[in-house]
């Protein structure tokens, strides 16, 4: 029994598509995906960090100092006192703190926030190209393998006739 020589090509190509799908799209589709995770979870932490500005400027502490607790860590939390609760650090990125005021904090937040959102659009884009891209791949397996969709006419029928 011959193999036909079309056939093993088609098979080849067949498995270079599929690896592709798997290997590389679905893994881009994977951290493309993460990452714009990552970046609302850093956007939620701003906006939560702006709403606790906002209220701090709306209470006039005693003395000008704070007491509050402060999670160590696994729901412990313990007991801390803030002597001037005018200026506040903020995580900047790369490991490092800026001392702000409450304004001046305000304002890079709503920077950064803006720079944050303009990025996870970029990755929302990225990923709508990989999942394009991922589905031209699989229209061309279809194609190779000689499937064929299934026309919307028949997927359903009418329950009214």
């Amino acid at each position: 029994m011959e193999v036909d020589p079309d056939t093993t090509e088609i098979a080849q190509k067949v498995t270079e598509y599929e690896k592709f799908l798997n290997e590389r799209l679905k893994v881009d589709l994977q951290k493309t995906l993460d990452t714009r995770d990552e970046i609302y979870a850093k956007m939620s932490e701003y906006l939560q960090l702006k709403t606790n500005i906002e209220r701090m400027q709306e209470v006039d502490f005693p003395k000008g100092e704070l007491r509050t607790k402060v999670d160590l860590g696994c729901n412990f939390y313990v007991q801390a006192k803030v002597p001037d609760v005018s200026k506040i650090f903020v995580a900047v990125g790369f490991g490092f703190y800026v001392e702000f005021t409450h304004d001046e904090a305000l304002k890079f937040i709503d920077k950064k926030i803006a720079h944050l959102t303009e990025y996870a659009e970029r990755m929302t884009k990225d990923s709508g190209r990989i999942k394009a891209h991922i589905r031209l791949v699989i229209e061309g397996l279809k194609e190779l393998q000689g499937l064929q969709d299934v026309p919307e006419e028949q997927a359903f029928r009418d329950i009214w006739e």
